[in-house]
């Protein structure tokens, strides 16, 4: 496939490269215009003390996540994921569910079509759902605020995860089992770890997961 002369992946490198330069400009751009509206700065030398604390490790989850990441969406799923955020609750199941069902795998051009497309439409549906919700946050907040509504709120993302855990877990009960050991007692015996974590723990959990395939398949168990 051939655009401008360009194979579909590196027409995708391009476009992906652009827009991702592009929102990063975007991004640095409002706080610079509201500094220029206001005639205001930062103070520089405790702003970068306070971001010396916290940036490295969004460094190493920034790198950990483009190596977890981006062999599971493809090229163009994972630019465009990165691109519109919310990787772990949203845009990765629902590019490994369309994948799964199409029967195509991240690493072809047709799961790069699927993972692209199914990121794509999700984000439109997200900003559709989004907008409808500035609408009519006012008129159902006193429905959503509803006590008896908080137990099935809170089951949300475990249905979600559980679901494609069933699916995944299935098919793959050798590798499983090690990541799933793994996860259940760091989050059971290190009390620094909670829901605000599972970002972070996502990826780990990814590259260990690789590192225990690689152990088994060498070992002939899978």
């Amino acid at each position: 496939m051939k655009k401008n002369n360009r194979s579909f992946v590196e027409q995708i490198h391009m476009d992906g490269r652009i827009w991702g330069l592009s929102l990063f400009v975007l991004i640095l751009a409002f706080p610079f215009a509201l500094c220029l509206l206001y005639g205001v700065a930062p103070k520089w030398e405790p702003m970068l003390r306070a971001m010396l604390t916290v940036l490295p490790m969004y460094w190493a989850v920034g790198i950990i996540e483009i190596f977890a990441y981006v062999p599971m969406l493809g090229a163009g799923g994972a630019y465009l994921s990165f691109v519109t955020g919310n990787i772990t609750n949203l845009k990765l199941p629902c590019a490994l569910d369309a994948m799964e069902r199409a029967g195509v795998k991240a690493n072809s051009e047709e799961g790069e079509i699927i993972s692209t497309i199914s990121i794509a439409v999700s984000s439109i549906v997200t900003t559709l759902i989004i907008i409808l919700g500035v609408i009519l946050i006012v008129p159902l907040t006193p429905i959503l605020a509803h006590e008896s509504l908080n137990a099935a709120f809170a089951q949300l993302l475990p249905a979600l995860f559980g679901g494609l855990a069933v699916v995944f877990v299935s098919k793959n009960l050798k590798l499983s089992i090690a990541p799933m050991i793994l996860m259940l007692v760091l989050f059971i015996f290190v009390p620094a770890l909670n829901a605000s974590t599972v970002g972070i723990m996502v990826p780990v959990g990814v590259l260990f997961t690789i590192l225990v395939a690689r152990i088994l398949y060498k070992k002939g168990i899978i």
